[in-house]
């Protein structure tokens, strides 16, 4: 009595697959518009907070530059506003 042993990966039946239907020119055209606008949605909530985050940073450094802070800015204006 003999048996085989398969080593190699698995592979499923070709009877229970379904055939795959060929996609038309404007299905295709839909799916790529949909994964454009999911691509587009994904890097709007990563990019925003980067840009922003940036912009502050950047800000930090040019007034740190002039030898000033945002809140030494603040203060002069509320002591302006203070003053009117």
């Amino acid at each position: 009595m003999t048996t085989e042993i398969h080593e190699g990966p698995l592979q499923a039946s070709r009877t229970l697959e379904a055939p795959a239907a060929k996609l038309s020119w404007r299905e295709k055209r839909y799916q790529r518009r949909r994964r454009r606008v999911w691509f587009e949605e994904v890097m709007g909530w990563v990019l925003v907070p980067v840009i922003l985050i940036g912009c502050y940073w950047a800000l930090d450094v040019g007034l740190n530059a002039l030898g000033t802070s945002p809140q030494a800015i603040m203060e002069g204006i509320e002591a302006i506003l203070a003053s009117l």
